[in-house]
């Protein structure tokens, strides 16, 4: 038997190569590889001996060779493939060990250049590799160090690795060559303008096994991309509790959607992922504050995010109920001391929590039979492109509460509305099936009077019920994006009860 050995990832693989020594089989290699098998006393073949060709163009071409490849792809218990084999004179290569160039490695680096991460894109062992796996029935093909010692436990027990094991490697190989050329062709996408291509091919790393999904019956696992952004969900650090779950890791991503769209002290309370009481204040503490006033009874057992550190104060306000997870960028010694007497409460830690992803990102959601693919919705509105549409024209205060309306509607569920003052939330509906019905349950939920409040709305409104109903809980300023034929209808019935209304041009549908 023989072997070819070739990795950048050189772990266990001088090992690997002593084992396989001591059970007769020869073993060819390449650059690094041969060195290092060469210094640790391991007999190896140069790859230029199996090919009668030197190694050139700095090492991009070594094995790109019919002596290679023959060896690898000839069928066993083809007779003619086996002819021509001893007519060119080439030997059959029946163990495969190939890890590829650290393109993830080289991108992952600060300040990379272009013609860096090139450089680094692998093509000589992709290409055994997927010869090897092609031929597995003949072939055993290692791509990952970790299969090495299951190669030798079957080798040394049986005098040959079970087909079993064989197709499983191959498969292996498979996906980790499409998710190599996955990455490499994602990086280079975003290079250039992002556009969304023809054929999507995406890759992620697994991050952990979850217990479950949604419910206990549905399998689920966490994935990440190969270069998150900072400030992503997936960066975060958790100091304390139980393994988060399915719902927890999306409802936590939920709420640093929301997070994000705030600069001063905040903090956002998210429910099976919407959010059910936004504040911000002069200081965290009084953020949450306002955030808890909005709905005491759904933020028990919710998600906390907040994108200052939690101090002790804040901690111990924290504590008084159930919660879930606390997000933020830091805890002081004071809070952890506080938030860890209570065992299952996920602590986690997010540095650049406040950072938004970077331009040309996509939301994906599935479908059956396919995918929905479309740019993320990072925009609020266009201050300049505000109109007020009323003959009474909103106060300051107003807007400034209407700003922080519009940055919460945008993160709930359609139909949305969501009743501000003061710099927080007083009430939320989200995900009616009309806006009348989401208007009603906004003002029906809140916990506090709602004279001088203001409303904002994810779209236009389709009549002026919804004007109507607002007026008469005490709200004063509306803002939605308007663009329904309607539109004069609720812009008469505000003047007429007294409401500024503001158009913002921007719907916010979340589905």
């Amino acid at each position: 038997m023989r072997a070819l050995l070739s990795v950048s990832d050189k772990s266990g693989i001088v090992e690997f190569a002593q084992e396989l020594e001591q059970l007769g089989v020869e073993i060819i290699s390449t650059g690094g590889t041969h060195k290092r098998l060469s210094d640790n006393g391991v007999k190896v073949m140069g790859i230029s001996e199996v090919t009668g060709f030197p190694e050139c163009l700095d090492g991009r071409v070594k094995t790109l060779h019919p002596a290679v490849h023959g060896g690898i792809l000839a069928m066993r218990d083809k007779p003619e493939h086996m002819k021509q084999l001893a007519d060119l004179n080439i030997e059959t290569i029946d163990i495969v060990a190939i890890n590829l160039y650290p393109f993830k490695e080289t991108i992952l680096k600060p300040g990379v250049t272009l013609p860096e991460a090139i450089e680094n894109i692998d093509i000589g062992g992709p290409t055994m590799l997927r010869s090897a796996a092609k031929n597995h029935k003949d072939v055993v093909v290692v791509c990952d160090p970790g299969d090495y010692a299951k190669v030798i436990e079957e080798l040394k027990e049986n005098k040959a690795v079970s087909y079993d094991t064989k197709y499983r490697l191959a498969l292996k190989v498979f996906q980790h060559t499409a998710a190599y050329d996955a990455m490499i062709s994602d990086y280079l996408r975003k290079e250039i303008d992002g556009e969304l291509p023809d054929n999507l091919t995406l890759t992620f790393e697994k991050v952990q096994e979850l217990r479950y999904g949604e419910n206990p019956h549905q399998k689920a696992s966490y994935y990440k991309e190969i270069k998150p952004a900072e400030g992503s969900l997936v960066m975060a650090q958790q100091l304390h509790g139980k393994e988060l779950s399915f719902n927890n890791i999306n409802d936590t991503n939920g709420a640093l959607a929301a997070l994000k769209e705030f600069t001063e002290p905040t903090v956002v309370a998210v429910k099976h992922a919407n959010p059910c009481g936004v504040g911000t204040g002069f200081d965290i503490l009084s953020a949450y504050k306002k955030a808890y006033a909005c709905d005491p009874t759904s933020i028990f057992g919710g998600i906390v995010a907040a994108n200052r550190a939690i101090d002790g104060p804040t901690a111990e306000e924290i504590n008084k109920i159930f919660i879930e997870i606390v997000i933020a960028p830091d805890f002081t010694e004071e809070a952890m001391t506080v938030l860890t007497q209570k065992k299952n409460i996920r602590l986690l830690k997010l540095e650049g929590i406040d950072k938004k992803g970077p331009a040309g990102e996509i939301d994906i959601k599935k479908v059956s039979g396919g995918l929905l693919v479309q740019g993320t919705d990072d925009v609020l509105f266009d201050e300049a492109e505000l109109k007020v549409v009323t003959d009474r024209i909103p106060t300051d205060k107003e807007m400034e509460d209407m700003r922080l309306a519009m940055k919460v509607v945008k993160h709930i569920k359609s139909n949305g509305i969501v009743i501000a003052k003061d710099q927080a939330t007083l009430g939320i509906g989200p995900g009616q099936v009309n806006r009348i019905w989401a208007v009603e349950n906004a003002i029906r939920q809140a916990n506090a009077p709602l004279q001088g409040a203001v409303l904002a709305s994810d779209a236009f409104f389709p009549f002026d019920d919804c004007v109507t109903a607002a007026a008469k809980a005490g709200i004063t300023a509306i803002i939605q994006p308007g663009g329904s034929m309607r539109d004069q209808e609720s812009i008469d019935k505000a003047n007429e009860l007294g409401i500024a209304m503001v158009f913002c041009g921007v719907r916010h549908f979340k589905h």
